[in-house]
């Protein structure tokens, strides 16, 4: 026991041996000694970066952080060092043995139960992520939520996972002391990792705000009509209520008006109005289904013009009427014909 200085002073020149040791991620052959066992593993947090506020119909980009709060929370003594050497290893296999908390080639992918929210994107990859350490950027995903999404609060899940550094093994064939540094010759670690799962639950919200479908709609017309009417009721299916709403056409051909637009005005939570458009179609419309296109321009609650998503009035054009003067035309030259020929025959009998 005599040589408890010159220990520790080995003990911190073994600290320089990782120069020559093995650092990759793939372990060399497992061997050696074991002298600690360390209790812990990675603890990985997920947190949104920026906003979590989004408005249905949108595709937008989700940023969220990666924070490590794993820790050592304890070990044990598997192997007590008798002489310099070991006492030199059991250090540099202490130095490994802290990155145990480490969490390496961590793989994120976002995952929505609930049909208003679609994941766009697919795993997110970060290469390592140490105790006490946050993402140097965010993760992005891309989600597209519903139409029709009601607000509120959705759970989305975020699944982890990664491997980790379980134990460290250290052999050495001699620790030369020559020189002014002693070294361990032919130093290795021997690695063994385990694998890992997380789920962390991630929430985003879908903003309160005005939404519409159409309730019902009468467009039934021929080809060649002009001012023909399409009724349209509009309902509106979401929070909040609007005013100064106008309802607006995209005309395509073939189609044509002049009265593409309808005054609702102010309309509550719930409440449906109906309005009427006027419509011109060519004669030489093809008959068949047609779906045109609307929207609402309306006021919100906070005085903002807003433009609601689109919405599509089916329409049905019938092929153009055909004209009933000439039949009767031909009627009318049939009777006459016959008139003539009945006169002339009595004509000549008298």
């Amino acid at each position: 026991m005599n040589f408890k200085p010159a220990l520790l002073c080995l003990c911190l020149m073994a600290i320089l041996a990782p120069s020559l040791a093995q650092n990759t991620y793939i372990p060399y052959e497992l061997g050696g000694d074991n002298y600690y066992t360390m209790y812990g593993s990675p603890s990985i947090s997920a947190s949104v970066s920026g906003t979590n506020e989004f408005e249905r119909g949108d595709t937008v980009t989700l940023y969220v952080d990666l924070t490590n709060y794993g820790r050592i929370i304890g070990f044990k003594e598997d192997l007590t060092p008798q002489n310099p050497k070991e006492f030199a290893l059991a250090a540099a296999e202490l130095q490994e043995e802290y990155k145990k908390p480490t969490a390496l080639g961590v793989t994120a992918s976002l995952h929505s139960d609930n049909p208003q929210i679609d994941v766009k994107s697919g795993d997110q990859v970060v290469q390592s992520l140490k105790s006490g350490d946050k993402t140097q950027s965010p993760l992005k995903f891309t989600i597209k939520i519903g139409e029709h999404a009601p607000s509120g609060q959705y759970p989305l899940n975020l699944n982890l996972s990664y491997d980790y550094q379980d134990n460290v093994r250290v052999y050495a064939s001699a620790l030369v002391t020559s020189g002014s540094s002693p070294t361990l010759a032919n130093f290795r670690e021997s690695y063994i990792y385990q694998k890992a799962n997380q789920t962390v639950p991630i929430n985003i919200v879908v903003k309160k705000q005005a939404d519409f479908e159409i309730l019902n709609s009468t467009g039934k017309m021929a080809a060649g009509d002009k001012k023909s009417p399409v009724q349209v009721a509009y309902k509106n299916i979401g929070d909040d209520p609007i005013k100064d709403a106008v309802a607006r056409l995209s005309i395509f051909k073939p189609f044509s008006s002049t009265d593409d637009q309808a005054f609702i005005g102010t309309l509550q939570p719930g409440e449906s109005k109906t309005v009427v458009f006027r419509l011109d179609v060519d004669s030489d419309a093809t008959p068949k289904d047609y779906g045109i296109n609307s929207e609402i321009k309306y006021t919100d609650v906070n005085g903002d013009t807003v433009i609601s998503e689109s919405m599509k009035i089916p329409v049905t054009v019938k092929a153009a009427s055909s004209s009933l003067l000439l039949p009767a035309a031909v009627v009318i030259i049939i009777i006459v014909a016959i008139g003539g020929y009945m006169w002339r025959k009595k004509q000549k009998k008298a």
